[in-house]
């Protein structure tokens, strides 16, 4: 049987907050989200690792606001007169003296609107590698809140919607290997349903357990068990 060969097509996921599963890994962060109109002085950090989920909820964020979301390199930075922003991968900035000052000053103009403006980046603020002085100390004296590693209920959700978003269902026994054996992390979780559904299109295979654990690199000797419930009868 001739391989199919996968196409590179662009993927659109939900990003609604129905779509935002809340476990205790980011409780925290949706509370405050969701408590945005009296956020102290008016904004807010939310940071965590890559694929944590801070695209999502920021995006939850604009849906409840009506703010814009801007990448921190975009040109759009300095034309915005919304009220409300989001400004995606602060960090990536880090001494880009012009850029830096753009926020600062994009910054400073929603605060004196009484608007909100909400950040976001990988590690804690403290750790950002802003070189202006002014900018610095006001990302690091702005409320943040973490995203952290997600538990094995929210990790369950997250491959369910990953899967989802490229229109496919795993076998329940699939998704119980993956959430046992995998590493912890958001990022892992994308980088596996990606190889899954690779693997799937060209083989035109199923999202089976069999698949689960050709990905991870399982063999009969290494593989844990699976729960009871979980296991073939």
């Amino acid at each position: 049987m001739a391989e199919q060969l996968p196409l590179d097509l662009p993927l659109r996921p939900a990003l609604g907050r129905s779509e935002f599963a809340v476990s205790s890994a980011n409780s925290d962060a949706m509370r405050l989200v969701e408590g945005w109109e009296t956020w102290p002085q008016g904004k807010l950090v939310l940071y965590g690792p890559e694929g944590s989920g801070k695209t999502h909820l920021a995006h939850v964020w604009a849906d409840l606001s009506g703010a814009v979301v801007l990448q921190a390199n975009a040109t759009e930075i300095t034309e915005t007169t919304a009220k409300c922003v989001v400004v995606e991968d602060v960090p990536e900035i880090g001494g880009e003296v012009a850029l830096e000052e753009a926020l600062f000053h994009l910054h400073n103009r929603i605060l004196a609107q009484n608007g909100r403006l909400l950040l976001t980046g990988q590690a804690t603020p403290a750790a950002w590698p802003i070189a202006l002085p002014d900018l610095a100390s006001r990302v690091q004296g702005t409320l943040s809140v973490a995203l952290d590693t997600p538990d094995e209920d929210l990790l369950s959700y997250i491959l369910l919607k990953l899967f989802a978003d490229r229109q496919l269902t795993p076998s329940p026994k699939a998704l119980a290997t993956l959430v046992l054996h995998m590493e912890r992390s958001f990022a892992e979780a994308g980088r596996l349903v990606a190889e899954m559904d690779r693997r799937a299109l060209v083989g035109r295979r199923k999202i089976s357990d069999a698949l689960a654990r050709e990905v991870l690199g399982l063999s009969e000797a290494t593989a844990r068990p699976l729960p009871l419930d979980d296991a073939d009868t």
